[in-house]
């Protein structure tokens, strides 16, 4: 059974990009280390300082808790925030070839 959870958050304007690169080395690690279990997309919105994650997981456990640099990224959130995060499950309703780097 998979779960998936989007979180949405605006960053200080003078914090958008330390939090873009804080994101990159996330995605550095992840494919590197290539967990399973996870599905994972995160984007910065035309307005330059909102970023949006999408993140299925299968199973029980986040696959996240044990990325070294998402600890990092989680650990300077606050200081990088314009407001609150908000975090929800979602459920799919349709997809087609959702994204392609």
């Amino acid at each position: 059974m998979s779960t998936m959870f989007v979180v949405r958050y605006t960053t200080r304007p003078e914090a958008a990009d330390d939090n873009q690169a804080a994101v990159e080395k996330v995605f550095a690690e992840l494919n590197e280390e290539r967990p399973d279990g996870l599905r994972y997309a995160t984007f910065r919105l035309a307005d330059g300082v909102s970023f949006v994650h999408v993140a299925v997981m299968e199973g029980e456990h986040n696959p996240l808790t044990k990325v070294a640099a998402f600890a990092e990224f989680q650990a300077g959130i606050t200081d990088r925030l314009a407001a609150p995060v908000e975090r929800s499950e979602a459920t799919l309703v349709g997809s087609y070839r959702v994204v392609s780097a």
